[in-house]
C-alpha cells in the first residue's frame, strides 16, 4: 500500500467509533456531574501544579491576547491563564464542568472568562464565538469524532499559535479499562487514537508541528473505599451488586495506602504539538477576514 493513499482522518474516525461503540456510546459528557468536576478540580490542584505552570509558561501569551481554550472542564487552565490575558473563551460539553468553573471564577475573581456550554463540532464561529483568537489550544480535549474539520475550525478563528495536547502509547488508565471491559461486561475495550494518528492527519494537512514529549501523570486520591467506588462505578458502568464486587476487588489490587488516602496513579506519555497559524490557509472567508484584519500573511500549504 502506498502510504500517501492512507486516510488517516478515516482511521482517527475508526478508532473513534470502536471507543464509543465500546462504551455503549454514552455520552462522556454526562460522566462529568458537577461532584466528578469538582473532583478533577482538586485532584488537578493537589497533584499538576507543575505540569499546569509548564503548559501556560509554553504558551506564547501576553496581558493583551485572546484565547480560546477547548474543552476547558472545569477551568484548570483558563483560570490561571485568564490572569494573564486579556480574554479567554472557555467551550466544554458538560454542564457539570461549566458550573464549577463558574463558580472557580466567583471564587478567584475573574471576570474575563466566556464560557461555552457546546461541543467543539456544534460551535458556530460565527454565532457563539467573538473570534479572532490570538491563541487556540487543546489540551489532552481531543475526542472528536472527525478531527480534521475540528482542527480547520481551530485554524480558521486562530491568528497566531495553535496548541494541541495528546496521549501517545497506552497510558495505564487504558490497562485499567481493558481488564474491567472484559471483567465487567465481557467486552474488549477500544482505546481512542493516539498522537501517531493526530500527527498524520496534521501532516496530510500540510501542518508540520513542532512536538514536544512529556510525562504526565494522572492522580485519583481518594478518602474512601466508598467514594473511589463511587466514581469507578460511574465511570464504568458498574451498578450491579455483582459489577460492583468485581470492581472492588480490582480497586483493592490498584490502589495504594497513603498516609490515611487511597491513591491510583496512572502514567502516560503525551505529545504537545504546536505551529505558527501564520502558514496555514484559512478555509472560512470570514476568518480570512480575521488574518486580514491582524495584518498577518501567510503561504497556504494546502
Amino acid at each position: 500500500m502506498n502510504y500517501k493513499s492512507i486516510d488517516w482522518n478515516k482511521i482517527w474516525k475508526e478508532q473513534m467509533l470502536k471507543n464509543r461503540k465500546a462504551n455503549g456510546y454514552k455520552d462522556c459528557a454526562l460522566f462529568w456531574e458537577k461532584e466528578s468536576a469538582a473532583h478533577y478540580w482538586k485532584m488537578v490542584q493537589e497533584t499538576q501544579r507543575e505540569r499546569i505552570k509548564k503548559t501556560i509558561k509554553g504558551i506564547s501569551i501576553n496581558s493583551e491576547s485572546r484565547v480560546l481554550d477547548i474543552g476547558s472542564g472545569p477551568g484548570v487552565l483558563a483560570i490561571p491563564i485568564a490572569r494573564k490575558v486579556l480574554h479567554v473563551t472557555s467551550i466544554d460539553p458538560s454542564a457539570g464542568m461549566i458550573k464549577v468553573l463558574k463558580e472557580k471564577m466567583a471564587e478567584n475573581g475573574i471576570s474575563n472568562i466566556h464560557c461555552v456550554l457546546k461541543r467543539w463540532e456544534d460551535i458556530n464561529i460565527e454565532r457563539d464565538l467573538n473570534a479572532p483568537y490570538d491563541v487556540v489550544l487543546a489540551s489532552l480535549s481531543l475526542g472528536m469524532f472527525d478531527i480534521r474539520e475540528s482542527i480547520r475550525k481551530m485554524i480558521d478563528v486562530c491568528t497566531m499559535n495553535v496548541y494541541l495536547y495528546w496521549f501517545a502509547g497506552e497510558p495505564s488508565w487504558d490497562v485499567h479499562s481493558r481488564n474491567l471491559f472484559a471483567l465487567l461486561h465481557d467486552t474488549d475495550f477500544h482505546p481512542m487514537p493516539r498522537s501517531d494518528v493526530l500527527f498524520n492527519v496534521l501532516y496530510q494537512m500540510g501542518i508540520y508541528p513542532h512536538i514536544e514529549v512529556f510525562p504526565y501523570q494522572h492522580i485519583n486520591v481518594f478518602s474512601s473505599m466508598k467514594e473511589a467506588m463511587d466514581y469507578f462505578s460511574h465511570r464504568y458502568g458498574a451498578y450491579t451488586d455483582r459489577h460492583k464486587l468485581f470492581l472492588r476487588d480490582y480497586l483493592q489490587n490498584i490502589l495504594q495506602k497513603e498516609d490515611g488516602f487511597l491513591v491510583l496513579r496512572s502514567p502516560a506519555t503525551c505529545l504537545k504539538m504546536w505551529w505558527e497559524n501564520k502558514t496555514v490557509i484559512k478555509s472560512n472567508e470570514l476568518c480570512k477576514k480575521f488574518s486580514e484584519n491582524k495584518k498577518i500573511k501567510g503561504k497556504a500549504l494546502f
